[in-house]
């Protein structure tokens, strides 16, 4: 599958919610493969349809290639934990810029399946923040909005001296 371009920030689209998928047919599966091959190729370990500008309620996450990658259609949080971890978080859209973000530990998504089954995950560590993270860009919430401001300046700045160098 192909390799598609992923917006950069500040393209408005990663601002943007994304729709709820209502088709799921060959070209669903086309996008979530290209998705994975996009995501591997950034390299990542999750990404969203409207990274590449596609604004549907998809993404997909791999955290260990060995493990294979997870596909979420129309996910929402449908529960989280009181108890928050922090930890080092960025952006395919944003490539060389992390910081600390804090988010509830453990979570429950509803989501559907590529085939469109409905079912429900229990998520902690790593991939509960994978999916809130992801869960946002889907809401139109760039991580970057989950830092206090002088901590999104300084990414922005850091970002926007990456790009005159680069």
């Amino acid at each position: 599958m192909p390799i598609r371009p992923i917006l950069r920030f500040p393209d408005p689209r990663l601002s943007s919610p994304a729709l709820p998928v209502e088709r799921f047919d060959t070209g669903l599966a086309a996008l979530a493969a290209d998705l994975l091959d996009t995501m591997r190729a950034a390299p990542g370990i999750g990404i969203t349809a409207p990274h590449i500008g596609v604004l549907q309620r998809l993404t997909v996450i791999e955290l260990d290639p060995a493990s294979g990658p997870r596909i979420y259609v129309n996910p929402e949080v449908q529960w989280a934990s009181a108890e928050t971890i922090s930890h080092a978080e960025g952006s395919v859209s944003m490539p060389g810029i992390t910081d600390d973000v804090v988010r509830p530990r453990s979570i429950r998504v509803r989501y559907q399946t590529i085939e469109g089954k409905m079912t429900q995950e229990e998520a902690d560590g790593l991939l509960s923040i994978c999916l809130q993270h992801e869960i946002d860009q889907l809401d139109g919430i760039f991580w970057l909005q989950r830092l206090s401001r002088l901590k999104r300046d300084r990414a922005i700045k850091r970002f926007s001296k990456q790009g005159k160098n680069g």
